[in-house]
């Protein structure tokens, strides 16, 4: 099973900055990427409805004999990865708002979380913030509309600027000196939230903690690929394969696929 893929799914094109992350700790790993573009955002819809797409990718991914997989998205880890760890016999890695080293390292004694209605309003996201936060001020912003501009090209839109800027607004109200970004779509927007934010202000997301727990996840399995030949990576959407392949600069290939 070692030279089996990294599966790895997302409410479309956001989980490639997570993709990207594992592909640099683990150049020798074969992956496979679901982004399920046609179902995105998933912050928005129903717990039922985020666990039913989960596990629908899930088999998808299983049955292209993955060996592991990575669920690239905060909402649907957050609402979904304990049913599927309790239904399919294989290793989930999750990935949540990286609340902790903010909480732990705020000098200011308050951060700003952006992240979808879906995550910060699951049981995950909420016992994580309970735990990490207390004395500290904590301002969470859903980040609507943000997920559809990054899902039609539009990262660099005046429509998207004017979003960051009113979403910004009460964080930097409160002096934040530490932002999460509790989406894996939103570090494609760092370029640009760098420029609006002070410099002392931090950017923080969970892209690097998932390539690390990965690897160790498949070294206690016993599944890391040791050879080094003929890495595979592909990518399939049931979207615009186009902004995909935008996304990831034209360097793998990329199919359509209808799930």
């Amino acid at each position: 099973m070692s030279t089996q893929a990294i599966g790895i799914f997302d409410s479309g094109i956001g989980g490639t900055s997570i993709f990207k992350e594992i592909n640099a700790l683990l150049p020798h790993e074969h992956t496979m990427y679901l982004a399920d573009s046609k179902n995105a955002p998933y912050g928005n819809k129903s717990k039922d409805e985020i666990i039913a797409l989960s596990i629908k990718n899930t088999e998808l991914l299983l049955e292209k004999n993955c060996k592991i997989i990575v669920v690239a998205c905060n909402t649907a880890t957050t609402n979904a990865i304990k049913t599927l760890r309790e239904t399919f016999n294989v290793p989930f890695i999750g990935i949540e708002p990286a609340i902790k080293p903010a909480a732990l390292n705020t000098k200011t004694k308050a951060i700003g979380i952006l992240a979808t209605k879906g995550t910060l309003s699951s049981d995950l996201f909420h016992k994580t913030t309970d735990l990490y936060s207390n004395g500290i001020t904590v301002i969470e912003q859903v980040g609507e509309g943000i997920v559809p501009l990054i899902e039609q090209g539009k990262t660099n839109s005046d429509a998207m600027k004017s979003l960051l800027h009113e979403y910004l607004k009460p964080m930097l109200k409160a002096n934040i000196d530490y932002l999460v970004l509790g989406c894996t779509h939103y570090p494609y927007l760092i370029p640009q939230l760098l420029e609006m934010l002070p410099k002392h202000v931090k950017i923080i997301d969970s892209g690097l903690a998932v390539a690390k727990q990965t690897k160790a996840v498949l070294r206690q399995h016993e599944l890391l690929n040791i050879t080094t030949q003929n890495t595979k990576n592909m990518f399939y959407s049931n979207g615009n394969v186009t902004v995909l392949k935008s996304i990831l600069e034209d360097k793998f290939t990329v199919k359509g696929l209808d799930f």
